[in-house]
């Protein structure tokens, strides 16, 4: 199964913990680039955000069918 699909199948509550999940490990990646250390992985930063952006998404979508019903 893809991850968007997995994704999908959880909870807006659970959604929105990975999302904080999430916030707090690109916070972390921030910090350790901004004290001058290097970045293992330059491609994680980029990665996080795409990922709280689909977690997000899929709230607002789950939100507005909720809302249409």
């Amino acid at each position: 199964m893809k991850r968007v699909t997995k994704l999908r199948e959880l909870s807006i509550e659970e959604l929105e913990e990975k999302v904080l999940e999430a916030k707090k490990e690109l916070a972390k990646e921030k910090a350790s680039i901004a004290s001058g250390t290097k970045a293992e992985k330059p491609s994680k930063i980029k990665n996080l955000r795409r990922e709280i952006a689909r977690m997000l998404t899929i709230i607002n979508e789950k939100k507005r069918m909720v809302k249409s019903k």
